[in-house]
C-alpha cells in the first residue's frame, strides 16, 4: 500500500537547514497496523505527514497504491486523500461549532456524498463508536474519550484504506485509551491499515511492528511473532 525509498525531507531557512528525515526505505502492506516511536524531534510527524500526502518529501520516492506521489501538487495529494486516508489527532482537531453529527458528516460533504447516503453512513459509524446518543451535542460538551470516539468515527465514517493516527492517546487517561486503542485495533481486524505515532510503549504494543526512528532515521524495527 505505501512504500518509500531513500525518503528524505529537508526544512530550509536562509541560515539554518534541517534534515527531519534522512533516506527513509518503509513498506507498509494492507492490513499492517504499524507504530513509529522515537524522541521528539526525530521525525515522527514529518513522516506522518508525507505518508498522509499533506506533504512532499525533498528527495526520494512516495508510493501510495502503486502511484508514485511525491512529485504531486497540493490538488493533486487533496484529491488523493478523499476516501483514501482519514487521520487521527492527539488534539482531537474537532470543529467546536459543528454537532458531533455534522463533525463526522464533514469528509462525506467534501466527497459529495448524497443526503441519504451521507445520514445512512454517519448514523452507522457513529453507533459502532458508541457514540450515537451524542450526535446533536458539541464538541465542547464531551469528555476528552468521547471526542476522540468522533474523531476516529469522522476519519473511518468514507471507510478509507489507511488510517494515520498522531499520538491517538496523548490527551486521554489510561482508561480512555485503552478504549480508544481498542476500537483502533478492531478496526485493523476489520482491515484498515494503520500507522501510529506513539510516545507510549503500552500503546506500541497493539502494533504488528514497532520501528524506531531517530534522527530521521530508521533505526530498529520490531515485528511482533504473535501474528
Amino acid at each position: 500500500m505505501i512504500r518509500t525509498k531513500n525518503l528524505t525531507k529537508i526544512f530550509r531557512t536562509e541560515e539554518v537547514e534541517t534534515t527531519a528525515l534522512n533516506k527513509v526505505d518503509l513498506e507498509v502492506k494492507a492490513g499492517d497496523m504499524v507504530a513509529v516511536m522515537g524522541p521528539s524531534g526525530c521525525g515522527k510527524s514529518t513522516l506522518l505527514n508525507i505518508l498522509g500526502l499533506l506533504d512532499n518529501p525533498t528527495e526520494g520516492e512516495l508510493m501510495f497504491d502503486g502511484i508514485e506521489v511525491s512529485k504531486f501538487s497540493e490538488r493533486h495529494r487533496t484529491n488523493l486523500r478523499k476516501g483514501n486516508i482519514g487521520f487521527v489527532f492527539q488534539s482531537f482537531n474537532l470543529i467546536d461549532e459543528l454537532t458531533v453529527y455534522e463533525n463526522v458528516e464533514l469528509p462525506l460533504l467534501y466527497m459529495k456524498v448524497s443526503l441519504s447516503d451521507r445520514k445512512k453512513k454517519v448514523e452507522e459509524v457513529l453507533e459502532r463508536m458508541k457514540i450515537s446518543h451524542r450526535k446533536k451535542h458539541f464538541p465542547q460538551q464531551l469528555s476528552g474519550g468521547q471526542q476522540q470516539r468522533v474523531a476516529i468515527a469522522r476519519a473511518v465514517v468514507a471507510k478509507p484504506k489507511f488510517i494515520l493516527a498522531d499520538e491517538p492517546t496523548g490527551n486521554l487517561d489510561s482508561a480512555n485509551g485503552e478504549e480508544v486503542m481498542n476500537l483502533l485495533t478492531e478496526l485493523n481486524k476489520d482491515g484498515t491499515t494503520i500507522v501510529m505515532v506513539t510516545h507510549s510503549p503500552t500503546d506500541a504494543e497493539y502494533a504488528h511492528r514497532i520501528i524506531q526512528l531517530f534522527d530521521g532515521h530508521i533505526v530498529s524495527e520490531n515485528i511482533k511473532q504473535s501474528l
